[in-house]
């Protein structure tokens, strides 16, 4: 039995009937010299954007994401201090250190940080594209992506106080002072519990 997509199921799920993201569109001062840069620095392809446009522009493709390009006068200045919590686009990379020797032999300015959660550690490096768009590379796909509904709810408690319990639906118990190991290994067993009524 296959899965029902027709319009009416759609609707009535409220649910859109998104796929996936298609594109960033950013405004530039110059298309050619921001065209340029996302081809040298992030490995982008130019390719055809409709002949029907009749404003300046460009469309990059790669990484299963395209980027779009509008040409402006007036575009406001972004660039300043490299700020991570700035807004900004992120791509996953399979070597930082190769990513900084690049970037280094490129003389682009950048910062870096270090996010460490449940043993796992993410690196991540920030720049900005010639309008002062932030760019963030990083190896994000060590951090496992995990429902909010298979992770514990309840606050951890001063380890001091020993006597507050937690039971996993395998019956073992355990303190509610969970460390990084344990926490991982109750998140995947709610994941599994939460997964048993889905269908494929």
């Amino acid at each position: 039995m296959g899965m029902d997509l027709s319009a009416d199921s759609l609707v009535s799920s409220k649910q859109l009937p998104l796929l996936s993201l298609n594109h960033v569109s950013y405004i530039c001062k110059s298309v050619a010299r921001s065209a340029k840069f996302y081809e040298d620095v992030l490995g982008f392809a130019l390719i055809k954007r409709p002949s029907s446009f009749d404003f300046e522009g460009a469309w990059l493709f790669n990484h299963g994401i395209g980027i779009h390009l509008l040409e402006v006068d007036d575009v406001p200045l972004k660039k300043g201090a490299i700020n991570p919590k700035d807004n900004h686009i992120s791509f996953q990379c399979s070597n930082m250190e190769v990513i900084i020797q690049r970037l280094n032999e490129m003389k682009m300015q950048y910062v870096t940080a270090v996010v460490k959660e449940g043993g796992v550690t993410v690196d991540q490096l920030f720049f900005h594209d010639p309008d002062g768009y932030m760019i963030e590379i990083c190896n994000c796909q060590n951090l496992p992506v995990l429902p909010l509904s298979a992770c514990p709810l309840q606050k951890l408690r001063d380890p001091s106080s020993d006597n507050h319990k937690i039971s996993s639906i395998s019956g073992k118990v355990s303190s509610m002072l969970l460390f990084s190991g344990e926490v991982e290994a109750l998140m995947m067993e709610n994941l599994m519990v939460d997964m048993m009524g889905i269908s494929f």
